[in-house]
This record gives C-alpha cells, sequence and structure tokens, in this order.
C-alpha cells in the first residue's frame, strides 16, 4: 500500500467544483462557507490573497483507491479575522525566540460558524484520520510554527485530538428552534420578565417609522448589495480599523449564492438605513455581518437577533449561529454552545506549555457554559 499524497492548490480555481462540493457534502449536509463558490469569491475578490496575509495552500489528498478529500488550508502572516485568539500564544513565542508567523490555518476566513473541516469523498472516519494526518504532515514539511483548525464538528475535533493535535473549547450562543411556529410560540417560551422586555426592544426598535426587508434569492440586486456595503464598510472600519470584504465579494456571492443568502434590511423614509448579511444552511441560519449609517436604541438587536429568530421559524430552520461572542444575546433566547478547535505545534518545549494551559482553559469555558446554561431566560418546565 502506498501512503496517501497530498497535492497544494494556491487557488481554489484548480479544483473541480462539483467534486469539492460533493465532499464537502459528503455527511448529508449542506454548509455555505464549505463550498467551492463561497471560497473561490473570497479568491477572486481580492478578499483573501495578494497581501491580505491569507495566502491559499488547499489541500489535495489521494491514496491507491483514488480522492480522500479536501482540506481547506490557508498560510497566514498574522492573527486577524479568525476569531479564535491566539495572540498571546504569538507574543510568548516570539518573545522565547521562535518565529510563530507564517503559521497554517484550516479555516473558512473571516467566518466564525462551526463546519467540518477536513472534506472527505465518502463520511468516513478513516477518510477524515487520514486528511488530519496529510494536513500536520504539510506543516512540518513546510517547516511553520503551527497549524490551527478552527470552528470544527466536535467529532473531528475528537479525531483530531486522538492524533496529537491539542484542543481548545470556546463558546457562542445559539439560537434553538423548539418547533415554533410563530415568533410568539418563542415568546410564550421565555419568563414573563423577559418576554415583555424583548416586546419592549422590538417596538422601541422600530418606532422611529424604521420598515424591515427579508430579501433573497432572485430579488438581490446590486442596489442592495451598494446599501449593504456601505453600511459593512461604515461599522467595519469603525470596529476593525480595515474591513477584511471587499465590494465585489457581495456580487460574486449574489452571483453564485443567492439562494442560500438572505439580506435583513432596515429602511427609513424610503432610504436604507442599516442592514444584516446571513447565510442559510440545511437547518441553521448563518448571521455574519451587520453595519448601519444611522443609530438607534435596539436596532442592531432587532436586525441581527429578532429578524434572524422570524426568519428561521418561517423556513424551518433548527438553529441561528448569530456569530461569535456576546453574552448580551443570552437575554434573547440564544444559548451557550461550546466551539472547537485543534492545534499542532511543531516546538516540543512550546507544545507542553500550551498544552498546560488548555486543560486550565478548557476546564474555566466550560464552567462558564455551565453557568450561563443555568441562568436562560426560559420558563422552567413546571411553570
Amino acid at each position: 500500500m502506498t501512503a496517501p499524497e497530498a497535492k497544494l492548490h494556491e487557488h481554489i480555481e484548480g479544483v473541480d467544483a462539483r467534486v469539492w462540493d460533493q465532499c464537502a457534502q459528503s455527511d448529508g449536509q449542506f454548509n455555505p462557507f464549505l463550498t467551492h463558490a463561497f471560497l473561490k469569491a473570497l479568491e477572486d475578490s481580492g478578499s483573501v490573497g495578494g497581501r491580505s496575509g491569507w495566502r491559499p495552500m488547499h489541500i489535495e489528498v489521494t491514496d491507491a483507491y483514488g480522492l480522500v478529500g479536501f482540506v481547506p488550508l490557508y498560510l497566514k502572516s498574522h492573527s486577524q479575522g479568525e476569531y479564535v485568539f491566539d495572540h498571546s500564544w504569538a507574543d510568548a513565542y516570539q518573545r522565547a525566540g521562535g518565529r510563530y508567523f507564517p503559521k497554517l490555518q484550516c479555516a473558512v476566513p473571516f467566518t466564525p460558524a462551526t463546519g467540518r473541516r477536513v472534506l472527505t469523498v465518502r463520511d468516513e472516519a478513516l477518510l477524515e484520520n487520514k486528511l488530519l494526518n496529510a494536513a500536520a504532515g504539510v506543516a512540518e514539511q513546510t517547516g511553520v510554527s503551527s497549524l490551527h483548525i478552527t470552528f470544527m464538528t466536535q467529532p473531528q475535533w475528537n479525531r483530531a485530538g486522538e492524533l496529537g493535535y491539542l484542543k481548545r473549547i470556546d463558546q457562542q450562543f445559539h439560537w434553538h428552534n423548539q418547533g415554533y411556529s410563530t415568533f410568539e410560540d418563542f415568546l410564550g417560551a421565555l419568563t414573563s420578565k423577559k418576554r415583555k422586555d424583548l416586546r419592549r426592544e422590538r417596538r422601541d426598535a422600530l418606532a422611529p417609522g424604521i420598515e424591515v426587508e427579508w430579501v433573497t434569492g432572485s430579488d438581490l440586486t446590486e442596489t442592495h448589495w451598494d446599501a449593504f456595503f456601505e453600511f459593512y464598510m461604515d461599522t467595519g472600519s469603525r470596529k476593525w480599523g480595515s474591513p477584511y470584504l471587499t465590494r465585489r465579494f457581495f456580487s460574486e456571492i449574489n452571483r453564485t449564492l443567492a439562494e442560500h443568502t438572505l439580506l435583513i434590511l432596515c429602511k427609513r423614509n424610503g432610504r436604507y438605513i442599516a442592514g444584516a448579511l446571513n447565510f442559510i444552511g440545511s437547518d441553521t441560519l448563518y448571521g455574519r455581518n451587520w453595519g448601519c449609517t444611522e443609530y438607534h436604541p435596539f436596532l442592531h438587536f432587532e436586525t441581527c437577533y429578532y429578524q434572524a429568530i422570524d426568519f428561521a421559524i418561517s423556513r424551518g430552520l433548527k438553529r441561528v449561529e448569530a456569530g461569535a461572542q456576546g453574552q448580551h444575546k443570552v437575554a434573547r433566547g440564544y444559548e451557550p454552545q461550546a466551539t472547537y478547535s485543534a492545534h499542532w505545534i511543531g516546538d516540543a518545549g512550546f507544545r507542553d506549555a500550551v498544552a498546560r494551559y488548555l486543560v486550565r482553559e478548557r476546564e474555566h469555558v466550560q464552567a462558564d457554559i455551565e453557568w450561563v446554561g443555568e441562568h436562560l431566560p426560559f420558563k422552567s418546565p413546571s411553570a
């Protein structure tokens, strides 16, 4: 038997889109961020590649039986746009005389959404192991300090741990559809005080005469994207300093993934003033970017959280993932959810130090998830 062979692709255009998407969906689930079209839009638009600090190095693995699958991979010269922060690791390693960058990142750029990170031709653990080993092999052969696989599914995270990767957890806040038929059904599951709070926030958010539109599929136009890009740039420039996505990215998405895209737009006096970008998966609505050119109290909550819940209920979706961080989401019906990442570190001494740190960090994060889970705004079962 010959060992699996890994081939690197510096452009996803070099990979057959149909074959990539078959591997991305071999578990029967559609995740828009893992599609060939989404990753190609990032590359074609210049949002990754060039001087972005995200250099594509996608892995294609074959063995004696043919294709094993793919790993979306990037050579990174910084830690920005990842949402799993390793700034302290980089600082510690460089203070000790090491060179932390470049590193390898297995992720969907700028997208803190859980999904499979090794994409196999069949949904089999053996094939996933081959891809995880191949990724570690590429890291070792290229001489990078480390490889980071972020926002993994828990089964793939467990497999990575069995193969020697270091295991890390963090948390997000997701909304779960308990078979609600309407938003009012959801409100009925909350305690009386929280139900009143949410109704007041929704009323106050739209009080200045603001109207909300859901725009998806063929109804999406470049005019909508022009408006949203203004919101994105205004808010992103203040929040991050330099927004990641180019205007062309949104046009590419409109061309290739419109049916899986939802813009929630707010209009006042006939003019768009705010909006949120979402993507639609098999059973999940993924909230991604928000922006506005006018500030109104509670409008962010209305647009990003309540309208997303409303849409998910209307489509029968099971979850809303509203992005990274934000314990304020708990009061609005979102529940804590562990997120998973796995890390390969080349330097044995540094690896041991990080491993010890991760034991304590996992304990802290898990305790926080449990504590928050005990203080959710829902009525008790006996109420």
